[in-house]
């Protein structure tokens, strides 16, 4: 289904938060907004109200809106929250994935170590976010879906920075291979405790980060 005008605008804004061209407690200005991305107020005023649903915008009574500051142990709290329902979705996953799913996740695993081997940290990150949606998809959890993807993009800058920590690519790796692999194996039990694992994992460390 294509896209509408609203939606891509969020998308747009969304996308400048996550990347740091906005930065926490930066405001919004409407006029600005609009100037940048070539939309009416209105429809610049919308976006930042969904924006403010997802949890990535403030709403300041008679001044605007910034971009909401989310402070580490928020952050973990957010990824403990997530564990129990990505664990959920990785059940799932492995509970009903297709023939045709499991050669999609074949190959994505492929290019998700490639990326590792080749140092690509960028492309690493970029594809565990597709790995993250593929699971979502073949879950078939709606209800999960829907509260994942706000949970990720309230935690998304924080797990980015995690993601560049030393030695943190190969770990990583070997938590969401065991994660793919227990999913292609239709292994629900192991799916979900890979997934808990890794979580828990993430979770530890972001605490020690901050």
């Amino acid at each position: 289904m294509a896209e509408d005008a609203h939606s891509t605008l969020t998308r747009r804004i969304r996308d400048a938060i996550l990347t740091g061209e906005f930065v926490a407690s930066q405001r919004l200005v409407e006029a600005d907004l609009t100037a940048r991305f070539g939309a009416s107020r209105s429809a610049v005023r919308l976006a930042l109200v969904n924006l403010a649903n997802e949890g990535l915008v403030e709403r300041l009574p008679n001044r605007g809106a910034r971009v909401r500051s989310i402070s580490v142990d928020e952050a973990v709290e957010i990824v403990e929250v997530r564990a129990g329902l990505e664990a959920l979705c990785a059940r799932k996953a492995a509970e009903q994935l297709g023939d045709e799913d499991a050669e999609e996740l074949r190959a994505l695993r492929d290019a998700i170590e490639s990326a590792v081997r080749g140092g690509d940290l960028i492309g690493y990150s970029e594809l565990i976010q597709e790995l993250d949606r593929r699971i979502r998809e073949y879950s078939e959890h709606v209800t999960a879906g829907r509260l994942l993807e706000q949970l990720h993009a309230q935690s998304a800058r924080h797990q980015f920075r995690l993601a560049f920590a030393p030695g943190r690519a190969a770990t990583s790796l070997a938590q969401h291979l065991a994660i793919i692999d227990a999913v292609l194996a239709r292994d629900p039990d192991a799916a979900e405790r890979a997934t808990r694992e890794h979580l828990g994992d993430v979770a530890a460390i972001l605490a020690a980060l901050g």
